[in-house]
Parts: structure tokens; C-alpha cells; sequence
């Protein structure tokens, strides 16, 4: 099964915001340290907001964070929120199936869908940053640091 961009994103960001300890990144943070479309993010970060697992505050001092029902969201439920509980395939588009009446496969495919999302079920946003991944995340998360006024590196023989 192949997930939609939209689902990989909402994944993503929450697991970033889980490992982000005291920070509360912005969204535009957020989009470049995934190196995505900052438009693309914002609609997915509008509906992490709409299903309650962040928090986004606007204006100085804002930024995302993870609320504790994201902590405890389990990926199934992400999933099913963002994929919908539309069929595999589209039996029924502009050209219909000839086999629609009679065919088993699409039943077959709603069952493995299913299959699918109950597997990821018991599964939190907090057991997929357990370590070592928390730690890998953390790392890349970073971003580059930031630089003076004269472009060198703060906090570095650079420019110190």
C-alpha cells in the first residue's frame, strides 16, 4: 500500500515534534528541515491542529507543539484520518469496472486495508521515536546553526 503525501508529512511531523523537548519549532522550521513545500505543510499541520495531537500558536513565542493526545495518537488512527476510508481502487471512476457486480477483488483489497491499519494500530508516535530514532531525529532536526551579523558561525572559533 502506498500512502499519500499528505499522510507521510503528518507522520513526520509528528514524530519531529515528539523528539523536540522544550523548543516549539515554527512550521515554516518544520517545512525546510524536511526540505517540503511550506504550503504543503501548513495544510497538513492544519489538520493535526483540527484532530487535537498539536498545538500551533502563532505570532512571537509560537510555534508547534506536540499536545499528549499526539504523543499517545496511534499511527493507525493518523493513517486512517489522513488516507479516508476510501476503497484501494476506484471500481465505480469514469470508466466502470466490468466485473463490478461480481467481483471479489475489491472486497479482498477492503480486508487487506483493513489488515493494514489495524497493524498499525497499537502502534504511538512515541514507540516510532523510541531510540535510536529519537536520537537520529534530534540530529537532523537541527538544522544548520545559527550565524552573526558577519555570517560566521555563533558559538564557533570561526567567528568568535
Amino acid at each position: 500500500m502506498r500512502l499519500l503525501r499528505s499522510t507521510d508529512l503528518a507522520l513526520r511531523v509528528l514524530m519531529r515534534l515528539a523528539v523536540a523537548g522544550g523548543s516549539s519549532p515554527t512550521t515554516r522550521d518544520v517545512a525546510d528541515g524536511m526540505n517540503v513545500p511550506y504550503t504543503h505543510l501548513a495544510k497538513v499541520v492544519a489538520e493535526l491542529q483540527h484532530l487535537g495531537l498539536l498545538q500551533a500558536r502563532r505570532g512571537r513565542g509560537g510555534g508547534l507543539t506536540l499536545t499528549g493526545a499526539g504523543r499517545r495518537a496511534s499511527v493507525g488512527a493518523v493513517v486512517r484520518a489522513f488516507e479516508g476510508s476510501g476503497d484501494v481502487v476506484d471500481c465505480d471512476g469514469p470508466t466502470p469496472c466490468p466485473l463490478n457486480s461480481a467481483c471479489r477483488l475489491r472486497t479482498a483489497l477492503r480486508r487487506a486495508q483493513e489488515a493494514f491499519f489495524t497493524s498499525l494500530d497499537p502502534v504511538t508516535v512515541e514507540d516510532i521515536v523510541a531510540e535510536p530514532t529519537g536520537a537520529l531525529l534530534l540530529g537532523i532536526s537541527r538544522g544548520p546553526e545559527p550565524r552573526g551579523a558577519q555570517g560566521h558561525v555563533i558559538g564557533n572559533r570561526q567567528g568568535s
